[in-house]
């Protein structure tokens, strides 16, 4: 029986390209994102606005590290059970090695808070085979930037 979880990054000062979330799926349960959202609360105002390149990117086969460790998904139903999935959060140093793609990118304008909802048809999906799946930060903030996101996954 498949769940969908929730993985929330409590709002961290960035000043990096870095993972805000790296999801290692469980054997034989492979995830696939349904949506997430991203936002910051310290660039305010119009001369603080930039835009950050984000992406999804699996494959890559090191764990990163410098962030939280064993990280909660949170069920949507309270009658499901936990997670199998490995999560960590704000890692500073990115996830490397391995045969990394980007299946999904976008430019994220930090004045105003990022939600995508995939259709079944985008859905970014990721196997033990592929190791990690990572939403990371492309490039680092101009300057230091408190972030926060949360991201919808379920595990098949």
């Amino acid at each position: 029986m498949s769940g969908i979880y929730t993985i929330n990054l409590t709002a961290t000062a960035f000043t990096v390209a870095a993972d805000l979330v790296e999801i290692t799926p469980a054997d034989d349960k492979p995830i696939t994102i349904h949506g997430f959202r991203v936002w910051q609360t310290t660039e305010l105002g119009d001369a603080m606005e930039e835009t950050i390149p984000i992406g999804w990117v699996r494959g890559n086969a090191t764990t990163g590290s410098g962030g939280n460790t064993a990280v909660a998904a949170i069920s949507k139903n309270p009658n499901e059970g936990a997670a199998s999935m490995t999560v960590e959060t704000a890692n500073t140093t990115q996830a490397t090695a391995g045969t990394a793609v980007m299946p999904y990118a976008t430019g994220w304008n930090v004045r105003a808070p990022l939600e995508v909802t995939f259709t079944p048809e985008q859905r970014v999906v990721c196997t033990q085979a592929q190791t990690l799946l990572c939403l990371r930060l492309l490039a680092a903030p101009g300057d230091s930037t408190t972030i926060g996101c949360s991201v919808d996954v379920e595990e098949l």
